[in-house]
């Protein structure tokens, strides 16, 4: 009779969840024996590195990805990792080994005390199986819950269960499959809305990129002449920022989301919550006779929104009964062009470091973003034009871009990356270097070196308070540390040396520390 664990390694066989990403403890190498020869295991060295590479990785592949973590210690470790993975509504599967059924009760010696309470509420399912039959099926509702939901799920298994002895289970050949389309009603009204809207605009959020609506999303804004916008604080980029109708990314604050679009009499938003707010500024939701319409598959962000109308569906049919039923208009085509940048006095400015990169750089290459004072010099340097180009911590949490670059890199062999890194949050996922190494990843690293956290002082002038301490981190050598993981590093100080290394290519991972001025957010 086969066992739990040969049932479970053909499941995940058979829904293409072969990749694992891991960190793993005695609990879970039961689970981890006997793994088919398909399977690949990536190791990391510290469970939010290992979150923040199978993020990347299942953003990159638009594939759900299995994560094997240890018992309560490993899932407390990963947590910080998983809140940008839940606001990027990132298909992870979690799983944790438990210790023997016997043991749970008497709190030995990792045991996970009441283990499906442990990751809530950020994951969106969580569970332990009842009994060793029922593994098969929890961990097949993991993945179904994952992929319904977008958003990860957690099972906790008592490692004795995966020796046990079962029967041939049916849950092998299920399939669930997930489906949301709006009515005929629904979008013929929504059609008649914008059809007759005056000054109609458009905001679209991370789940375009995500769900290959990229280039449709342009199609629609061409076909209708929209203003566009991308939705406030976006881990992903759903329009070109250089086209001339990109309008920027919407502010992340109530009054001044509403100032951005007043004079528009209809707004469209698609793929996005209405919306993320992050500085508290309080005003007007949205300007006086401003209509909004927000067009979402996420139940929650549908329900929690504070103003307008929600309409709970994929976007995509939404988008393509747009553009064949609503009369075109006179479109804008044609690139903006791309300004020069600003330079430093006593370092280089971000955008000189960034307008090397997108002049050296394949227009394909994909960003994997977490330099947070320096938004506003990234957008205005940028040539973005191809959808999956852009990954940012969706819930601002530090530790994402190192990790996530190797992930995004691991999942798209097809495409340069690029993992664009602040000095203060690389330390975060630092670990993610010996994976990038051990597993020969082409990806190129390029750390912004400044010496501070950025974006803390601009929040302390924001709030009035200058003067708090922690916001200074000298002294770091991040081409020493790498070296240590295995990385080929360098340090440029000029913008010349800076573009001859960008240039230049390797096999595997590469890390370049740029020194550069402190910039602010905004």
């Amino acid at each position: 009779m086969p066992t739990a664990r040969r049932l479970a390694h053909e499941f995940l066989d058979r829904r293409g969840l072969t990749t694992i990403f891991g960190n793993p403890g005695s609990n879970e190498l039961p689970f981890l024996a006997e793994l088919p020869e398909n399977f690949r295991y990536v190791l990391g060295l510290h469970e939010g590195a290992v979150v923040g590479m199978a993020d990347g990785y299942a953003q990159a592949t638009g594939r759900p990805v299995l994560v094997n973590l240890h018992a309560a210690a490993g899932s407390g470790n990963a947590m910080g990792a998983l809140t940008n993975a839940v606001h990027s509504r990132t298909p992870l599967v979690l799983t944790a080994g438990q210790q023997v059924r016997s043991a749970i009760g008497l709190e030995a010696m990792l045991a996970n005390t009441d283990a499906t309470q442990l990751m809530r509420p950020l994951v969106g399912w969580a569970g332990e199986p009842s009994c060793a039959a029922d593994v098969p099926r929890s961990l097949a509702q993991a993945v179904f819950e994952a992929e319904l939901h977008r958003r990860p799920s957690y099972l906790s298994v008592p490692y004795d269960d995966w020796a046990a002895e079962l029967a041939e289970n049916p849950i092998l050949d299920r399939q669930v499959r997930r489906g949301l389309a709006p009515t005929e009603a629904q979008l013929a009204e929504l059609v008649a809305t914008i059809a007759a809207a005056k000054n109609p605009a458009l905001v679209l959020g991370g789940d375009v990129d995500t769900g290959d609506l990229f280039d449709r999303a342009v199609a629609l804004a061409e076909h209708l002449d929209l203003p566009t916008w991308v939705a406030p604080s976006p881990h992903r980029l759903p329009f070109p920022n250089r086209h001339p109708l990109f309008r920027g990314v919407l502010p992340a604050g109530i009054a001044p989301v509403s100032a951005a679009l007043t004079g528009h009499d209809v707004v469209l938003v698609l793929g996005a919550p209405v919306f993320r707010y992050h500085q508290h500024v309080p005003g007007r939701f949205l300007p006086a006779g401003t209509r909004l319409i927000q067009v979402t598959d996420d139940f929650g962000a549908a329900a929690r929104a504070p103003m307008g109308e929600a309409l709970v569906a994929e976007p995509a049919p939404v988008i393509e009964a747009l553009l064949r039923k609503v009369p075109a208009r006179t479109a804008q085509r044609g690139y903006v062009e791309n300004p020069e940048p600003k330079t430093g006095e006593r370092a280089l400015h971000p955008e000189q470091v960034f307008a090397a990169l997108r002049d050296t750089q394949d227009g394909a290459t994909r960003y994997v973003v977490e330099s947070t004072s320096t938004n506003s010099a990234w957008w205005r340097q940028m040539d973005l034009r191809h959808p999956g180009s852009y990954f940012f911590p969706a819930a601002g949490g530090l530790g994402f871009g190192l990790p996530a670059a190797v992930g995004v890199a691991m999942g798209s062999p097809d495409r340069p990356v690029v993992g664009v890194i602040g000095d203060g949050s690389a330390n975060y996922g630092i670990t993610a270097l010996w994976s990038a190494a051990h597993y020969r990843v082409p990806v190129t690293f390029v750390i912004l070196r400044n010496g501070v956290y950025g974006a803390l002082r601009w929040f302390g002038e924001l709030l009035g308070t200058p003067d708090v301490p922690g916001t200074e981190i000298p002294g770091l050598d991040f081409t020493a540390i790498a070296a240590g993981y295995g990385v080929e590093a360098t340090t440029v100080t000029d913008e010349d040396h800076l573009r001859t290394q960008l240039k230049t290519t390797t096999d595997g991972p590469r890390l370049i520390q740029v020194d550069t001025e402190p910039t602010s957010p905004e």
